[in-house]
């Protein structure tokens, strides 16, 4: 396994600190394989990741503004705003007026959105499920074992930026 990712030289000398350095090699290798495969089942398909990273994002929140996008993504408000214009131009989410206060807007999945975002699920659980499939099953075991650590790691690192989010605010555009 570290034979293939090749860089055997820059690896730290801390344990802890290989057990992170070998952890985001693998997460960055898996992220690279995932969106260059999805090309394979959609050649057509061409959002970035930042604009899928919108659209789940209002899959799980409808309604945020793109203020609250650029707080929980990290991201300047006028980089989000233009993914946000992209986005509606493809009619894949809306500007909805906030009922309370006309000047301001929530933004909201367009069936089309559901439907794009869908089919790029559908695509990325089909990667996995072949891959598992090609594996013996104590390999399979050992990953599906890891899951629910992953979900917390994940969870951990959400409160840390959520932390770190509120103690430094991105830059206002």
């Amino acid at each position: 396994m570290v034979r293939r990712l090749g860089i055997d030289r820059h690896r730290p000398s801390l344990p802890a600190r290989q057990d992170a350095w070998l952890l985001t090699e693998i997460v960055t290798r898996l992220r690279r394989v995932l969106r260059s495969s999805i090309r394979s089942d959609y050649p057509w398909e061409a959002l970035p990741m930042a604009q899928i990273e919108i659209l789940q994002r209002l899959l799980d929140e409808p309604g945020l503004g793109v203020n609250d996008l650029a707080r929980r993504h990290r991201l300047a408000n006028n980089t989000v705003s233009a993914l946000v214009q992209q986005l509606v131009l493809a009619d894949l989410i809306t500007r909805d007026p906030l009922p309370t206060d006309r000047r301001a807007v929530q933004l909201n999945l367009t069936a089309e959105g559901i439907e794009v975002l869908t089919a790029w699920q559908d695509a990325h659980e089909r990667r996995f499920e072949a891959a598992l499939n090609h594996l013996d099953r104590s390999d399979r075991s050992a990953i599906l074992a890891a899951l629910p650590a992953l979900s917390r790691l994940v969870d951990q690192i959400e409160a840390t930026d959520r932390a770190n989010a509120e103690a430094n605010p991105p830059p206002r555009s």
